[in-house]
């Protein structure tokens, strides 16, 4: 007897592993007759699992995706892995199929009944962190009641089953087996995907998760989540493939007890196609004569037409079940006393096409029960799910919640009974919403809706309309974070609904919409919610009220909106006191703290902020309290008070861990905390946190916020392939709507950044224009002052100033179309800088950052004036960066402040503030600004670089290839460039072809991507 480890607390041959599981899953035992005892074909499969394994107990996160065709040995090698597992804890769990929809978190309440089976109900609770165990009585009723539901309540689950994993592997080795993940549903795939990318805290814990590849689809929603997890650095991914002919040979010998015949083995494995589970069907039916069926229904029912007619028909009725079906419903629905029905089960058993699992009973493989099932008449299957329908109406207890309601749903939509589809579909949809499975709960209420004008008295039945439950369903789709479908149905509710005769509804609808319109970035989200707040009574204080009007308040963000701003926000907060909403009052506060303090008036923002985390935190309003924490981190981030934002950020991720709400909140404050870490140049505890984050899946946007810092750094160290990467995920998301200028405006430093690093200077200066022409800077100095910077040494760089005497040769021909381009922009950029305030110390240090770049306000024509000028203000600069601690904005001010210094003669104080500049670039990481550093001070001999070329010039290039390289990066042809030298199209020919040598590029746009990346020729 084999011993496949997928049982009912089975134990390996060799009494290794401990198997903790409820065997949701497909085998318990199987005939050596049926399996082949010899393991063939997978030595590098499981080489790869050992691997994961071994590197999981060091306590490095290991993930392995098996995946694989139906019937291809997947169980069959997880079982043999099992058992070479020596003494891990194996926990088990499949997904189950039923009709169209899977069965919420299946596998994980496998795994915890296992778990209470062999630790007991108060084992397991010793395990769960903080002895939360209501949370789990969303996967097992043994726990209770499930606390109160509400967005934060599948957070909590989640963390609490990492929670669980992560105690037990605090005492040996983890392994957590998922099958069948090609049928999970969107809660089970949420949590599983959650798991994996979290698992660098479980510590020794390996996650194997396998998966039918010919079930994936074009569509499949598995697919888009392996891709994904595929992505992540401890993920590994393995495909079983059929068996080679050699194998095949193998596999039937060891079946047969002999070598088949040549002839037998040529028929056996056209047929099969070397798939193991089809090999074995050949041979059960007999070496594959001509009787043999010629499809795989035929091949999987030849092994059922083989077992006595009792037992026949029993399966045909266990097939409408499901994959597993449980004892007690399979013999209701059989109507057959437990003598009739134990003398029908025991040839199937011994067939091996049901095996004993837990307390029922599974079909050895998924495509005997899909066979059996479609070979049924059109009359036996609407009579069979019928009776399976009646039987759980009288008991639905046989199966645990939510699968007995869902399960019943499923059964009366398949006996095409409308009314009681309807009826059972709204008590499933009620049922999953407590399970927090709000996929299956937008799925069931999507049924109710589809079948809502087949049933005459569907309102009577469920006990509301059909407009409630287009609200209700609305809602759940945005929990789901099915947003289009949100915004789609809300806007169905809302034709429907007469807003003159039900106005309490139409603005909870318009609300709703407003909402989901803002997470999408779509318009309207403002219009939505005014007249929401229009359509609810003024004259008596509501929570609904309360609620319209404070996220109202919220979502007004411009300047202009600040009065409106305000007095929503005021009528909010009052409404909140008078109703009890802890909620409201608090956000409400919050509301009007960001509309009447600015960055200079920190220290009142903080104690506002702390009245409403004290307004929070009384009222239990978690959500706030996450809110009070996201605000405070941010509003000290704008000041410039870096190391504090940053502490405030890293309670607040804490904080968020402890209430559930790590994904959603902890995510976002894992933005505020990354923010004052690249700030202060810690930027490998920068990634680190990033890392973290993305972890934890996060919405999109959070997503492109977390990566458009680690694009930051990647620009300042040079990582341009990375920047690129990081940002098209970015751009793909914002894209896809309209965001405010905290999200847009850096993204579009970003991409300007890379432009220009790579040399493509007019791409940079078009963006720059667009950016000019397209957005208002006026209305967010905190994210314009960058913007403004950064336009500024794009222009300065494309079109330098010309110099004060000399007039070299770029001077006498005067610029490029490129340069006189960027040259019509810049009085646009000096009058925003003039115009826009500067509104706390961090603004500050923008605005003296600018105004070195860009010269005095009013013109100085004496040029020893201007140099002394230009010492200053770039002095000023490099002080306030050095105050607020930032010192990759300090270092690239010292090169500037070096490059005025030596243009006045102070030669000592340039290459003093050239140390200093490569020293802090050194610390960061910053290449490209140290190469910079290093070709200015051979250029001036000054700062410690003395490798310098015979005539001094830079990168061992001579005057007149300097003079070449320059009109390159001008972007000038060589006929235009020997025109503008007064020399030979052949001589400046020589010339590029030097200069490619000598900077190590092979192309002209790459030696001027070099030149511009280096500064070469920037003015001092």
């Amino acid at each position: 007897m084999w011993w496949v480890t997928k049982g009912s607390a089975a134990v390996s041959r060799a009494g290794g592993p401990a198997l903790l599981s409820e065997a949701d899953g497909i085998l318990a035992y199987v005939s050596i007759h049926a399996v082949s005892p010899l393991f063939v074909g997978r030595a590098r499969e499981l080489a790869v699992l050992g691997d994961a394994l071994a590197r999981a107990r060091a306590g490095v996160p290991s993930t392995v995706l098996v995946g694989g065709e139906a019937g291809v040995g997947k169980t069959r090698l997880v079982g043999e892995f099992i058992d070479r597992a020596d003494d891990a804890t194996v926990l088990v769990g499949g997904c189950l199929e039923l009709g169209t929809e899977g069965l919420p978190f299946a596998p994980f309440t496998a795994v915890l009944r296992g778990l209470v089976r062999k630790l007991g109900r108060d084992g397991v609770a010793a395990l769960v962190p903080g002895g939360a165990t209501r949370g789990l009585a969303r996967l097992l009723p043994e726990f209770g009641e499930p606390d109160k539901d509400g967005p934060e309540a599948r957070a909590r689950l989640f963390e609490l089953v990492l929670g669980l994993l992560e105690r037990l592997a605090e005492e040996r080795a983890v392994v957590l087996v998922v099958e069948d993940a090609h049928w999970a549903d969107r809660s089970t795939r949420d949590l599983l995907s959650f798991l994996v990318r979290y698992q660098r805290t479980a510590g020794r814990l390996l996650i194997v998760v396998t998966y039918r590849t010919d079930e994936l689809h074009r569509t499949h929603p598995l697919r888009p989540m392996l891709a994904e997890l595929a992505r992540v650095e401890w993920v590994a991914r393995t495909d079983l493939r059929r068996l080679t002919r050699r194998e095949a040979v193998a596999q039937a010998a060891s079946i047969l007890e002999r070598e088949p015949s040549p002839a037998d083995m040529d028929l056996i494995y056209t047929r099969s196609e070397g798939n193991p589970l089809f090999v074995e069907a050949l041979l059960s039916e007999g070496g594959g004569g001509d009787a043999l069926p010629e499809s795989l229904r035929d091949l999987l029912l030849a092994s059922v037409e083989r077992l006595p007619e009792e037992t026949q028909e029993l399966l045909r009725v266990a097939s409408a079940g499901g994959q597993r079906i449980e004892h007690d419903l399979l013999s209701a629905v059989a109507g057959l006393d437990e003598s009739s029905l134990s003398r029908a089960l025991r040839p199937a058993v011994a067939g091996n096409v049901l095996v004993v699992d837990g307390e029922g009973y599974s079909f050895r493989h998924a495509l005997i029960r899909e066979a059996l099932h479609d070979d049924l008449l059109p009359g036996e299957h609407t009579r069979l799910h019928t009776r399976y329908a009646e039987a759980l109406e009288r008991d639905l207890s046989i199966l645990p919640a939510p699968r007995g309601a869902i399960e019943l749903a499923h059964h009366w939509h398949s006996a095409h009974d409308s009314t009681w589809a309807l009826v059972s579909g709204w008590h499933a949809a009620a049922a999953a919403r407590k399970s927090t499975a709000y996929d299956e709960q937008f799925g069931m209420l999507s049924r109710v809706l589809e079948l809502w004008d087949q049933v005459p008295d569907a309102a009577e039945r469920i006990g509301c309309d059909r407009l409630d439950v287009l609200k209700q369903i609305a809602t759940v789709a945005h929990l789901a974070g099915e947003y289009e479908r949100a915004v789609a149905l809300a806007s169905a509710a809302l034709a429907e609904l007469d807003e003159r005769s039900d106005p309490i509804r139409t603005a909870v609808v318009l609300r709703q919409r407003g909402l989901t319109r803002y997470d999408l970035g779509r318009p309207g989200y403002l219009d939505d919610l005014r007249r929401a707040a229009e359509l609810v009574p003024a004259d008596a204080p509501s929570k609904l009220r309360g609620q319209v009007l404070e996220t109202l308040s919220r979502m007004l963000h411009g300047p202009e909106d600040w009065p409106e701003k305000i007095a929503t926000a005021q009528q909010a907060r009052e409404i909140g006191r008078q109703v009890g909403d802890a909620n409201v009052e608090a956000h409400a506060l919050i509301n009007l703290t960001w509309a009447r303090f600015g960055y200079s008036e920190v220290e009142a923002q903080l104690a506002a902020f702390a009245e409403a985390r004290r307004i929070a935190a009384a009222g239990e309003a978690y959500n706030a309290l996450m809110r009070c924490a996201i605000s405070e981190s941010d509003a000290l981030e704008g000041a410039g008070r870096h190391e504090r934002a940053a502490q405030v950020a890293r309670d607040g991720v804490e904080e968020a861990a402890n209430y559930g709400l790590a994904r959603t909140s902890g995510a976002f404050l894992g933005i505020n905390l990354a923010e004052p870490l690249v700030s202060l140049g810690r930027w490998d505890e920068a990634l680190q946190v990033i890392e973290h984050a993305l972890d934890l899946t996060p919405p999109a946007p959070y997503r492109a916020s977390l990566q458009g810092f680690a694009t930051d750094i990647a620009l300042a160290r040079g990582q341009l392939d990375r920047a690129e990467q990081l940002l098209g995920s970015s751009r793909s998301v914002f894209s896809r709507g309209t965001y405010r200028d905290q999200t847009v405006l850096p993204h579009l430093c970003r991409e300007v950044q890379l432009l220009q690093a790579r040399g493509q200077l007019e791409e940079a200066v078009r963006a720059a224009a667009r950016a000019l022409e397209e957005r208002d800077l006026m209305v967010s100095p905190r994210y314009a002052w960058p913007v403004l910077v950064t336009l500024a040494r794009l222009l300065l760089a494309v079109a330098p100033p010309a110099p004060r005497s000399g007039g070299g040769v770029g001077a006498a021909q005067g610029p490029g179309a490129l340069a006189q381009f960027a040259l019509s922009l810049m009085p646009r950029i000096r009058a925003l800088g003039q115009e826009l305030p500067a509104v706390g110390d961090l603004q500050q240090a923008h605005r003296l950052t600018f105004s070195a770049l860009t010269g005095p306000e009013t013109p100085i024509e004496d040029a020893a004036e201007l140099v002394a000028w230009q010492v200053k203000a770039w002095d000023l600069a490099v002080e306030a960066w050095a105050a607020l601690r930032q010192p990759y904005a300090e270092a690239r001010s010292l090169v500037s402040a070096a490059q005025a210094a030596l243009a006045a003669g102070d030669r000592q104080e340039a290459a003093g503030r050239l140390t200093r500049a490569r020293e802090l670039a050194g610390q960061l990481g910053a290449t490209p600004l140290l190469e910079q550093i290093d070709v200015f001070g051979r250029r001036a001999r000054i700062g410690g670089s003395e490798e310098t070329a015979a005539d001094g010039q830079p990168l061992g290039l001579t005057a007149r290839e300097l003079e070449v390289l320059r009109e390159v990066a001008d972007g000038r042809s060589n006929r235009e460039i020997a025109e503008a030298l007064f020399i030979s199209v052949k001589t400046v020919s020589v010339h590029v072809s030097n200069i490619l040598a000598k900077l190590g590029v092979a192309t002209r746009g790459e030696a001027a991507a070099t030149a511009h990346r280096l500064h070469l020729f920037d003015a001092p």
